[in-house]
């Protein structure tokens, strides 16, 4: 593989990324970077589904909790680590593999950056505020008016765009053509989903959750970390902190869980359809008898 090349294993939500490249990392000596926005985050474990202590210690992981829950971490700060935590893997000799769900850090790694314009910090504030209580389908509404091509995207990217276009006056989208900066990586995709498989594999993920003691994890994270800390926003977290507030029953967040969940997979199964561009792109179904034959072979044509 050219060196600038890296290889990249992503897909939705509970597809089974993480355990296709965990066999291949340590089949081919590989490290792996997590490109997971809620895997960044210290203490917020059996909810973002984190690689055990076991994993971690069989296989490098980079990537995993690398921020306090109080602080904003972006696409830009995740690719600048990134591109580091590429360099520290080939140097040790083995073989870098990003995994992940996130798709706008895998865009900010592989595509071409733009340098953001300056916006006061108390305004960027004061409006995050304001557009936290705004369901999401609203701010789809004043995304399409302010920058109908990140219309599509999820609440974050949503409330960037908007905060973007109405505090500097500048598009994100036109922003990346305007303003751009030369990558240095280049990308080869396996991208993983089950297709209808993936409900099931979603419900499955949240009731292991639950068994794992999410409910405990949560009840002590809320004695000390604010409820304003993007820490929080990692999918589920703000409802099982209703139920640890005593605000809803298990029965009903676990529903609500898995509807969440299932859509956010859909807005992952939509970016990963329409983002990768002219890129190197396999496709594997992990519930089909071959699929394994056909990461093998996505690996030794990346090679």
């Amino acid at each position: 593989m050219a060196e600038n090349r890296l290889r990249v294993v992503c897909g939705p939500t509970a597809a089974g990324k993480s355990a296709i490249a965990a066999l291949l990392a340590i089949e081919y000596t590989g490290s792996l970077i997590s490109a997971d926005s809620r895997q960044i985050y210290r203490g917020f474990d059996i909810g973002t589904a984190k690689p055990t202590i076991s994993e971690m210690k069989a296989i490098p992981h980079y990537g995993i909790d690398v921020a306090n829950p109080t602080e904003r971490y972006s696409a830009s700060d995740w690719a600048t680590a990134a591109s580091q935590w590429v360099e520290d893997t080939q140097r040790a000799g083995r073989a870098p593999l990003i995994v992940g769900g996130t798709g706008f850090y895998i865009k900010a790694l592989f595509d071409p950056l733009f340098e953001a314009p300056e916006i006061d910090k108390e305004r960027r504030a004061s409006f995050e505020a304001f557009a936290a209580s705004m369901p999401v389908p609203e701010l789809r509404t004043w995304c399409r008016a302010l920058d109908p091509a990140r219309s599509h995207l999820g609440r974050s990217q949503l409330t960037r765009a908007i905060e973007t276009a109405l505090l500097s006056g500048h598009r994100i989208s036109e922003l990346h053509s305007s303003r751009s900066r030369d990558s240095r990586w280049a990308a080869a995709y396996l991208v993983v989903d089950p297709g209808p498989e993936l409900a099931r594999r979603i419900e499955t993920r949240v009731d292991e959750m639950f068994d794992a003691g999410w409910l405990n994890e949560v009840e002590n994270l809320d004695r000390s970390i604010p409820d304003d800390a993007p820490a929080w926003k990692a999918s589920g977290y703000t409802t099982m902190r209703s139920v640890a507030r005593g605000e809803a029953d298990l029965s009903s967040a676990r529903d609500r869980i898995i509807i969440e969940t299932r859509q956010y997979a859909k807005r992952q199964r939509t970016w990963f359809r329409h983002q990768l561009g002219e890129a190197h792109v396999t496709r594997v179904d992990p519930s089909r008898p071959d699929w394994e034959a056909i990461v093998q072979r996505w690996w030794k044509e990346t090679s």
